[in-house]
């Protein structure tokens, strides 16, 4: 046999082969359809860059890279996705099929704005910083989840001109909320702002605990089950914020009335815990007033107290860190640092905020009656726990009441 022969057909044969396999290379829209196995394809493909780009913040974003993460984000509607590896549905039909499939429940997201674009709410850019990044949670997420967003609204932005070819761009107003849902899209919990991720594990944990616990229920033993976890989980909240009240209470000799000084008492919400002794009228009024009670007692300085005492349940990660790293090059390691320690004292003031006040108010919501519609939840969640209800255009940002000097009080509305 001619070697040179020989040699120009392994030539054409490897050129032959290398060509059919790009041709039949899937393409980004191809890996999108194929679900979390498209993105786990392209994960792998690029793990190379990824790894290096999340051990050394600092390598330049260059055009391939920007190509990989941009392929990367398509894929799994999410931006920033190289750092999580989270695959997001966005059809909430496809959500619940996949659920229905793998027997996981359904962590639906609901956000203003989009997941994929950098100026979404700022609650689900630190869920993007701080929760997703996160190995423990990103396990957790995508092992025992199927996760799917949806945008409840644009997101205002505002975007202050310096007049001297400065610009800085903003988000304003706006919140987001976890929902967990049995696989016919039914809420079962929800997780309103932002967690820690050790507060948020816990709550996820919780959340597949209960779904786990629905199976082969009928709709009456369904809703007597979430009644009862309902009611159990809100007096767990009010007892753990009057431990909280009690450890930050200052420790002074007692009055003559028996009473602490400059102490809040736990007396003034223990008769506000729940039992199954009462009507559900009875528990929904104690739920109530137990929930009000407490954003009236507890005041700012209180707060920080409480938060100081989980700060634990608030600590970055080093995924976490090296995403903040890669958004902040131009500080310093002294600046940044100080960045990080005040933006995790933040997150824990942020969940004990959460947990204790809009956690407790949405059991409240959950319970009576139990919701089987998460639409029809979460529009009341907008209007009454965040207060950005849809029927107002505005989002609270602009008052008939308040004169700025401005024609039409700085309104321009689209012709």
């Amino acid at each position: 046999m001619n070697p040179k022969f020989s040699f120009l057909s392994l030539l054409l044969l490897v050129l032959f082969s290398a060509q059919t396999a790009f041709a039949t290379e899937p393409t980004v829209e191809e890996m999108r359809s194929m679900g979390p196995a498209g993105l786990q394809m392209l994960m792998t493909r690029y793990a190379g860059e990824i790894n290096r780009h999340i051990a050394d913040p600092s390598l330049a974003s260059d055009e391939e890279w920007q190509r990989i993460t941009t392929a990367l984000d398509t894929v799994a509607q999410q931006k920033n996705s190289y750092i999580s590896g989270l695959y997001w549905y966005t059809d909430f039909e496809s959500a619940k099929r996949a659920s229905a499939a793998s027997g996981k429940p359904i962590l639906s997201l609901r956000l203003l704005g989009k997941l994929t674009d950098e100026f979404s709410c700022a609650n689900s850019r630190f869920f993007r910083t701080v929760l997703y990044p996160n190995a423990e949670v990103s396990s957790a997420l995508r092992d025992r989840f199927v996760l799917h967003w949806e945008s409840v609204r644009p997101v205002p932005t505002i975007t202050i001109d310096f007049g001297d070819g400065r610009k800085l761009e903003r988000t304003l107003t706006g919140n987001s909320i976890h929902y967990i849902l049995d696989s016919d899209g039914r809420p079962i919990e929800a997780l309103p702002g932002l967690y820690g991720p050790k507060a948020f594990l816990r709550g996820l944990a919780n959340a597949e605990t209960l779904f786990k616990s629905l199976a082969g229920k009928n709709d009456q033993e369904r809703n007597l089950l979430l009644s009862g976890y309902y009611r159990q989980q809100h007096t767990k909240l009010s007892s753990a914020w009057t431990s909280d009240t009690d450890k930050i209470s200052d420790k002074k000799p007692e009055r003559s009335t028996g009473v602490k000084a400059n102490s809040v008492r736990a007396v003034d919400i223990s008769g506000l815990a729940i039992t199954k002794a009462v009507t559900e009228f009875s528990v929904l009024r104690a739920m109530t007033n137990s929930t009000e009670r407490l954003g009236r007692i507890t005041d700012e300085a209180a707060w920080k107290k409480i938060a100081q005492l989980h700060t634990s349940d608030a600590l970055l990660d080093e995924r976490s860190m090296s995403l903040i790293k890669r958004q902040n090059p131009a500080l310093t390691d002294q600046e940044l640092s100080s960045l990080l320690q005040k933006f995790q004292e933040l997150i824990a003031l942020d969940t004990v905020r959460n947990e204790y006040l809009l956690h407790s108010k949405l059991y409240i919501l959950l319970v009576e009656p139990i919701r089987n519609d998460v639409q029809k939840l979460n529009e009341q969640v907008y209007a009454e726990l965040f207060q950005t209800p849809r029927s107002d255009p505005w989002l609270g940002l602009f008052s008939t009441d308040l004169y700025t000097a401005l024609d039409n009080g700085g309104i321009v509305k689209p012709l």
